[in-house]
């Protein structure tokens, strides 16, 4: 047997509407440790987005190199793959490749041709042992594809299909090196069609949602195939080798209610697969206060919070985090001060007061009156300002090519 742990959206160095997310995520990488020893794990799969930016914090970076030391002192045999994400960057993490390799981690950042410009697929094909040294799985380790990385063709559907070609190459590199019919594994940071998304969290990547990937680009010899992007732990679909890990920590109140995991994956000699989720615990509470439909109602919401089991010995860093929600006729310019007057006495960090409207015909900067700028995903303020110009909401069309545009800026450095 071969026991695989996939992980995946770490997202090393997030803030939280300006509160970091450091002391959550090294109780995590904690707790990881713990499983990976207790578990007898044979391999890691982290699949995509391990930091939040392209440029992470000296922090962030600490944080994962910290980690792959450990693991790989606690756990000398264990196998680690990493692979980017769309928010990484991919040249950023490629770069200490070398060094990790020595260390018995394989880093693939993104793709990377020859001298000719073909992919070089032998760098994206790892090995995967059991204790006894045994070779029991090959994994392809595909990263983030980015247009860039596509082929050139000139199908209806040229996303879809492009990256359905690379795979396909993959794949059959990846039988090439079974010579004795091992298991098969794939990685992919991607959005599957089917998949769940978050209200806010996750990118609409590689041409927003009409361009989900269908589940077919993997072939039915693969044995399991480790996903990233999507933040709510799913399998596509029925396919239960086909799955997203989600991330470990809630990255956005939208995720306050979800059973945060890794996966668990035993492959069998007979290659059949069994998954298995092992819940994250949640070293910081998240609360959010539904909507209310006045200051009164809020109000009263907010003292119900005082029998809420806080504790008031926690440290800054461990108190929950807190957003409340309330629906305006109309803006009120000291509702914040009125709020935080409120919430003063308990031992929790207001990060977010959402307000939504009755009105219509209003401005961005009315929507915005009781939010920071940097609250809002650009994604919104396009649709708001587009809605504002033209009367009208922004064609699916029209939002695929900001998203596009957008994603392509995020990749660079």
């Amino acid at each position: 047997m071969l026991r695989i742990i996939h992980t995946a959206d770490w997202h090393l160095g997030h803030h939280l509407h300006g509160i970091s997310r450091d002391y959550e995520h090294q109780q995590f990488l904690a707790w990881l440790l713990v499983q990976l020893q207790t578990l007898n794990a044979d391999a890691l799969i982290v699949a995509g987005d391990i930091f939040d930016t392209a440029n992470p914090s000296a922090v962030a970076q600490t944080q994962l190199y910290d980690f792959l030391v450990k693991a790989r002192s606690l756990c000398p045999l264990l196998d680690i793959i990493l692979i980017g994400g769309n928010h990484d960057s991919a040249a950023r993490l490629d770069a200490p490749a070398a060094i990790l390799n020595a260390l018995g981690v394989s880093v693939v950042g993104g793709l990377i041709g020859n001298e000719q410009g073909e992919t070089n697929w032998k760098r994206l094909i790892v090995p995967l042992k059991n204790k006894q040294n045994e070779i029991k799985a090959w994994c392809g380790a595909m990263p983030f594809l980015r247009h860039a990385d596509l082929p050139d063709n000139t199908t209806e559907d040229p996303l879809i299909s492009g990256v359905r070609e690379l795979y396909a190459e993959l794949i059959q590199n990846l039988q090439l090196q079974a010579v004795h019919e091992e298991a098969l594994v794939l990685t992919g940071h991607c959005y599957m069609v089917g998949g769940n998304l978050s209200e806010l969290s996750e990118r609409k990547i590689l041409g927003g949602n009409q361009h989900a990937l269908p589940v077919d680009i993997f072939s039915e010899a693969i044995s399991y195939t480790a996903l990233g992007h999507l933040h709510l732990a799913q399998s596509v679909g029925d396919n239960e080798t086909v799955r997203y890990s989600g991330s470990p920590i809630p990255l956005s109140f939208d995720e306050q209610h979800y059973k945060h995991q890794v996966v668990v994956v035993d492959i069998q000699e007979d290659k059949t697969v069994e998954t298995t989720s092992l819940y994250v615990p949640r070293s910081v509470e998240i609360v959010r206060i539904p909507n209310a439909n006045s200051f009164c109602e809020l109000q009263v919401a907010i003292e119900q919070l005082e029998e809420y089991p806080f504790d008031s010995g926690l440290s800054i860093e461990q108190q929950p985090l807190l957003e409340l929600r309330i629906s305006l006729e109309k803006p009120e310019p000291g509702l914040r001060q009125q709020i935080e007057l409120c919430v003063a006495e308990l031992p929790v960090r207001l990060l977010k007061i959402s307000t939504a409207y009755s009105g219509n015909e209003k401005g961005l900067a009315d929507v915005v009156e009781e939010q920071r700028l940097e609250e809002l995903l650009p994604e919104q303020v396009f649709m708001q300002c587009y809605e504002n110009k033209f009367d009208t909401t922004a064609p699916t069309e029209i939002l695929a090519l900001f998203n596009e545009l957008h994603e392509s800026l995020q990749g660079t450095d």
